[in-house]
């Protein structure tokens, strides 16, 4: 199997890999944190690239006309969402994308809500860009997240929120909200003018029994209000890359949307992006299913080791993402004992519930992309850490 190969990554200037010490952290300690995956990018990708290199040439590029076919073709196939060329604009990434839809919806000291706990960088981009930060927590109860609806709406008026955040799927919880709650929140957002920004990265990343819906398309009125992010990056391994495809049906927000881009002074994307992003979405298919299922046995894996070895730990059932959240609180530890045990003592560099906001205490991410091995020596650090 191609995904057990470990690839050494020391020395490439990996985030993941090389800067350990820079961040507090020992030298040789096990990294599953950031979200890129251990595995090489499909063949496809590769020698799409390679061909480019060998070119030589890399001056001012922009995607041709059969690059939004493979985009367009790429959704409708696996999501039924039928895309059009003027709805797309290119960015560098979704958090790009995101810090920009503040700046160009809203204004300083306008309310964006987002759930907790979240992907750590919207609150950062909603606080950095000077708007108020207004929380909807997530309701954890019996091994699972909900939305709460009702703190949901209240949020909204209290605050006057003129934009929501929505992760879809949810990183970290790992659910992939169904129409049935997704329709209730754009049905909120539309009776109070709130604009959604829905950051739907890990929408290839579904596990079975569930599908994903893109919140623009269960309601034309839903699509006038949404700016869609998207990346082939989390799907293929290609983050280093820098592209993104983001969606706006609404002509007036992507106006406003492209014009910060503009003031920002970003252009034409990342060749290597856009050779990429087609060459992947064109003929990466084999290649992503081998690597879903792969994931799958990596959960089930994980979920065998927990039930078996480390009872004290809880999965919390993902839906979707490569990215998985346990529950540590049977431990009694705060915080800082919790982090302290793994990566002192199980030399473990995790996500620390806390980074993702309120209703992270207690909490650990951990990445399952990577070699059965290396996950197989993780959890054995981590129980041995627990047991000693």
């Amino acid at each position: 199997m191609v995904f057990d190969e470990i690839i050494c990554r020391k020395n490439t200037d990996s985030l993941k890999y090389d800067f350990a010490a820079k961040q507090g952290k020992p030298e040789d300690i096990l990294p599953l944190w950031v979200a890129d995956m251990d595995f090489r990018a499909p063949d496809c990708v590769l020698e799409a690239l390679a061909e480019k290199s060998r070119h030589g040439i890399f001056g001012y590029s922009e995607s041709s006309y059969d690059y939004y076919d493979v985009l367009r073709d790429w959704f409708l196939e696996r999501f039924d969402w039928e895309i059009r060329q003027s709805w797309l604009i290119k960015t560098p990434g979704v958090v790009f994308a995101v810090c920009a839809a503040i700046r160009a919806l809203t204004k300083k000291g306008e309310s964006v809500l987002i759930q907790q706990p979240v992907y750590y960088p919207f609150a950062e981009s909603i606080v950095q860009n000077e708007r108020k930060l207004v929380v909807n927590q997530l309701v954890y109860s019996q091994n699972q997240y909900h939305i709460d609806f009702e703190d949901f709406e209240k949020k909204v008026i209290d605050n006057s929120v003129k934009l929501f955040i929505l992760c879809s799927p949810h990183n970290p919880v790992g659910r992939v909200w169904t129409i049935g709650e997704l329709t209730k929140i754009g049905d909120i957002c539309l009776k109070h003018h709130v604009i959604v920004v829905s950051d739907e990265i890990h929408a290839d990343f579904i596990y079975p029994g569930y599908k994903h819906t893109v919140f623009a398309n269960i309601k034309p009125e839903f699509a006038g209000i949404s700016v869609i992010c998207t990346a082939p990056t989390k799907t293929f391994n290609l983050a280093g890359l820098q592209i993104s495809n983001i969606f706006i049906s609404d002509e007036k927000i992507r106006h406003a949307l492209r014009s910060e881009i503009d003031k920002a002074g970003y252009c034409q994307a990342n060749i290597m992006g856009l050779v990429a992003c087609k060459a992947a979405y064109q003929n990466g298919r084999g290649w992503l299913e081998e690597l879903k299922a792969y994931l799958n046995d990596n959960l089930c894996f994980l979920r065998n080791f927990l039930k078996e070895r480390l009872s004290a730990v809880k999965l919390v059932e993902p839906e979707g993402t490569y990215l998985i959240w346990l529950d540590f609180k049977a431990l009694r530890l705060d915080d800082n004992a919790l982090e302290d045990l793994i990566v002192t003592k199980a030399n473990l560099w995790l996500d620390g519930g806390l980074m993702f906001g309120s209703g992270g205490e207690g909490f650990q991410r951990i990445n399952i992309a990577c070699p059965r091995n290396l996950l197989e020596q993780a959890l054995t650090q981590l129980e041995k850490a627990i047991n000693s």
